[in-house]
C-alpha cells in the first residue's frame, strides 16, 4: 500500500530526554556545542564551545580534560571570549583571535594570536594569563595564576570556523 509522506514537523518544539532543545520558534537551546555547516560546500563548518578551569589549567569542554577537537589538514580561525575572576569580584577580559594549522599528522601548530583586552582589574603583583595550545588533533588555552592564593575560575566561549586545507610547501 503507497504512503504519503508529508514534511516533518513537531508542534512545540524537539526535545532530547525531555529536555527542549529546540523551541515552538525555531530556537536552539541548551546544546553542548553547536556545529554548522554549508550544504553548498562540504569543506567547512562552524562550531562553538565552552571551555573552563581554575587557576592554573589546560581549559576543558568537561570535568575529564577533553579539548575542541581539530581535524586534519584544516585552517582554523579560533576566536574566544575570556572571562576570569576570583572570589572578590576582580575581573579580567579579553578577545584571543588566533590562527591555528593541522596538518595530515594531526600537529595543531597556533600560527598567530591577536589579543584585545576588555577589562584588566588584577591586583598589582598578580598575574593571570592565558595562551592558547595545540596538542594532537586539539586546542585549548593554557592558564597561569602566579602571585596569589585566591581561586580564579576561567571560562572562554569559543568558536572554531574550520576549513579544508593542504598546506604544500
Amino acid at each position: 500500500m503507497a504512503t504519503t509522506l508529508e514534511q516533518f514537523d513537531s508542534t512545540g518544539g524537539f526535545s532530547i530526554a525531555k529536555t527542549p532543545v529546540i523551541d515552538e520558534n525555531r530556537n536552539g537551546k541548551d546544546f553542548n556545542t553547536l556545529e554548522i555547516k554549508n550544504s553548498q560546500y562540504n569543506d567547512g563548518y562552524t562550531s562553538t564551545y565552552i571551555l573552563r578551569g581554575v587557576n592554573t589549567a589546560s581549559l576543558a569542554l568537561d570535568g575529564v580534560g577533553t579539548q575542541i577537537p581539530i581535524a586534519n589538514n584544516t585552517m582554523n580561525f579560533v576566536t574566544g571570549h575570556v572571562i576570569a575572576a576570583n572570589d572578590n569580584g576582580v575581573v579580567f577580559t579579553n578577545k584571543l583571535e588566533t590562527a591555528v594549522y593541522c596538518d595530515g599528522g594531526g600537529n595543531v601548530m597556533v600560527m598567530s594570536t591577536m589579543e584585545t583586552v576588555i577589562k584588566d582589574d588584577i591586583p598589582s603583583g598578580q598575574t593571570w594569563s592565558i595562551v592558547p595550545v595545540g596538542a594532537t588533533n586539539r586546542f585549548s588555552y593554557s592558564t597561569v595564576r602566579a602571585g596569589t592564593t585566591n581561586t580564579i575560575k576561567w571560562a572562554v566561549s569559543t568558536t572554531v570556523n574550520s576549513l579544508a586545507w593542504v598546506w604544500s610547501c
